[in-house]
């Protein structure tokens, strides 16, 4: 026994490897217990019976590329389409872990999730391997990766926030490791990584600071202009990308107001209204996350988590530098390794809830902050703690708005599992929009290649009177792979019945495009009890 102890205390590389092990089964580990929890098993997921819809989007986008290189017809919205090829309006760049899987071992419902969690699994291990956490440090991660459900829940969805996650959690391992030992290698990686984030999200800019940080630490004012010329690099090839690969959407993705007010009405106006917005829009982010309280609204509980954790972040680096201050006028300063980059996340932190306050819709945006907290989770594991005061508020603060609250929006919060009725309507529409669906044997991308999602129509109720309802979209799923897809208003397809470019359309059965259609002579080529496909 005293041999096994002793080998237990001094031999770093099995326990190393027990650490690496145990860790790299957790994200397994805590998809098996959502779904066991619910009756369930992994394999009964299914992505048809999601409700969120910008999966279907990724979904077939991911398959046109893997299957023929880009989509063959254009995804879009009201017809818009890309200048060059065939995306939406996100950048491809944002899947590109999943194209990667999907020319690797090919492309099926399961793929982008069995790939999340294949990639979580991986910035586990490197985690693990980079910053050699401590027994306890791993502990206090295990409970709070538990409690933060949205681990399970996206890595059981066909959205790529796991992508952006897992990336991060890489990202911070390696500027914790470079505090050890700054190799060039390292910061390369870390500006390289910085910069992809970005290509996927412009957000993400803000994790360019900390290898720019580190470079001009080293190189002054040669680091200063190093710096310079890859933030330029890097937003160049994002304007690139967005001009051309990005289609048009519905509204703008993000506002740009509180910039253009200084040129339109001057300086001190365009200050005023910097600081207006972001009063009125604090006011509404704090109503929100009021209502997370209350009610459990999802954008609110997001709100709450992110405060709770930008709190910690923010109290515990302005500890650690108050204690570093003390410790220098003795002559005993030394800063950990892990303070830069938990300075640095407190910063992003400020700086994303900036940027979400002036630029983005506050619901539409809620969801980019579950990155910046499942970040925050493996750099709270490391901190240094005392009866644990930061890992239990942040454990309350999960359970209470992401396992209790979620209950009341099983919208944000429920795993999509596979139900009969669903199943048999996707494969019903598959096989015969298979034999009905060919590929335009022309130039692609084109028209004839896609399909207008009618994302709402006028459907009569008993009374005969016209109620707006939601297209059943989950049966675009069964469209033939390399097909586009264009998401359009009811308004814009009554009003353009007769113009439109797309060849194909899917619509609600008996609202009014689809009585339209059949006065004007298009071809049906199925129709179930909610859905009909035409061709124009």
């Amino acid at each position: 026994m005293s041999k096994f102890m002793e080998w237990w205390k001094t031999d770093k590389r099995y326990i190393l490897l027990l650490k690496t092990v145990l860790m790299a089964l957790l994200p397994v580990f805590c998809c098996l217990l959502t779904c066991g929890m619910q009756g369930k098993s992994v394999s009964d997921v299914y992505l048809p019976m999601s409700e969120w819809n910008d999966e279907l989007f990724y979904f077939k986008q991911v398959e046109g590329i893997v299957n023929y290189g880009y989509p063959q017809g254009y995804f879009g919205f009201n017809e818009s389409h890309a200048l060059k090829l065939s995306f939406a309006a996100w950048s491809p760049v944002l899947v590109f872990p999943w194209i990667i899987w999907g020319l690797l071992f090919g492309w099926n419902v399961m793929s982008p999730i069995i790939c999340n969690v294949v990639l979580l699994t991986l910035a586990m291990v490197l985690f693990v391997i980079l910053v050699r956490p401590t027994w306890k440090q791993l502990g206090i991660l295990t409970l709070l990766f538990c409690l933060y459900t949205p681990f399970s829940r996206y890595m059981l969805s066909g959205m790529p926030e796991i992508i952006c996650i897992s990336m991060l959690i890489i990202f911070y391992s390696l500027a914790i490791n470079y505090g050890r030992s700054e190799r060039t290698y390292k910061l390369v990686v870390l500006f390289v990584m910085a910069g992809v984030l970005t290509l996927m999200r412009p957000y993400m800019l803000l994790f360019l600071l900390l290898p720019a940080y580190y470079l001009i630490r080293r190189k002054r004012w040669w680091g200063v202009l190093g710096s310079a010329l890859v933030f330029g690099v890097v937003l160049g090839s994002y304007g690139l990308i967005k001009h051309y690969l990005g289609a048009e959407y519905f509204t703008p993705l993000f506002f740009t107001d509180w910039i253009t007010t200084f040129f339109e009405k001057g300086f001190f106006s365009g200050i005023y209204y910097f600081f207006a917005k972001i009063y009125w829009m604090g006011c509404d982010f704090l109503e929100h996350t009021a209502e997370g309280f209350r009610s459990g609204l999802a954008s609110g509980a997001f709100f709450a988590g992110y405060l709770v954790m930008m709190a910690i972040l923010l109290w515990q680096s302005l500890s650690d530098w108050t204690s570093y201050r003390k410790k220098k006028k003795k002559g005993e300063a030394s800063l950990s390794e892990k303070f830069v980059p938990q300075l640095h996340l407190a910063v992003c932190f400020v700086g994303m809830l900036l940027a979400l306050l002036l630029m983005y819709k506050l619901t539409e945006g809620s969801k980019h902050l579950l990155t910046f907290i499942a970040v925050g989770v493996f750099m709270v594991s490391l901190m240094k703690t005392a009866f644990y005061k930061k890992a239990v508020l942040l454990g309350v603060t999960f359970v209470y708005f992401y396992s209790y609250m979620a209950v009341n929006h099983p919208y944000d919060f429920q795993v999509p599992y596979a139900e009969d009725v669903r199943q048999e309507q996707i494969a019903a529409a598959t096989e015969v929009l298979a034999e009905k669906m060919k590929l335009s044997e022309g130039s692609a991308p084109n028209y004839d290649n896609a399909v207008i999602w009618t994302l709402y129509d006028n459907v009569p109720d008993k009374n005969d009177a016209p109620v707006q309802t939601s297209m059943k979209w989950q049966l675009l799923y069964a469209i033939p792979q390399g097909f586009g897809i264009s998401c359009c208003e009811g308004e814009y397809v009554r009003e353009n019945l007769k113009t439109l470019q797309s060849r194909y359309l899917a619509t609600i059965v008996d609202g009014e495009v689809d009585v339209l259609c059949r006065e004007n002579g298009y071809r049906e080529l199925y129709r179930d009890h909610e859905v009909v496909f035409y061709e124009r």
